[in-house]
């Protein structure tokens, strides 16, 4: 905790979070604050957590973070820091994923995958292995999304209006969902809140696939 602690300190200072890399994409469209882009495979660290949008949003940080600020092992046995990259993105749990609208349930008691994408130079054979068992890391192809981008607090009331804003935007122009959304924040708490940058996610079909 305490190497997490002064690991977001030096962040803070630096403004390394601020500068952090974006997995690398292709924009093929542009309309507003909507765009389709290619994405090239990614590898995803996460891990499951349960509760609302929000808080679920901080359990999953914590452990994703000991494990790219050493919380690993190599291959020689030694730990390795890895470079954190934006946006952090969360996802409700495949086991539980519902129809559109997506809403939080009345209960409270949502699963979500919290996840970091591990920077593009690193591969499944060569990523440290997670201390924490609860972190999996596992791989995706590339993958082509709908994005929706705006600012301010990310709160859940905010995702879902975009999202459902996106949906229609994606319905008008005939294009075939095949994904569950993906939330995504790219900035850290310090900055102002009508600074922060969040995008709501979709996959859709790749019509030339």
């Amino acid at each position: 905790m305490i190497r997490i602690c002064l690991a977001l300190a030096m962040l803070l200072l630096t403004g390394a979070v601020m500068a952090a890399d974006e997995p690398p994409h292709q924009i093929l469209v542009e309309d507003g604050d909507i765009q389709i882009r290619l994405y090239e495979p990614q590898i995803l660290a996460e891990v499951e957590v349960a509760g609302r949008m929000s808080s679920a949003s901080g359990r999953g940080f914590g452990p994703l973070a000991n494990y790219i600020f050493g919380g690993n092992q190599s291959r020689d046995g030694a730990s390795q820091d890895i470079a954190m990259t934006t946006p952090v993105t969360q996802t409700r749990s495949q086991e539980i994923a519902m129809t559109t609208p997506v809403t939080q349930s009345a209960a409270g008691h949502d699963r979500w995958r919290v996840a970091f994408i591990m920077p593009a130079e690193w591969t499944m054979e060569t990523l440290p292995v997670p201390d924490d068992p609860r972190v999996d890391i596992r791989e995706l192809p590339a993958r082509m999304m709908a994005t929706i981008r705006f600012s301010g607090g990310p709160n859940a009331r905010r995702f879902m209006r975009h999202e459902t804003e996106l949906r229609a935007w994606l319905d008008m122009n005939e294009m075939e969902i095949i994904g569950e959304p993906v939330y995504a924040r790219y900035d850290p708490p310090w900055v102002p809140t009508p600074f922060r940058r969040n995008e709501v996610m979709i996959e859709i079909a790749n019509p030339q696939s």
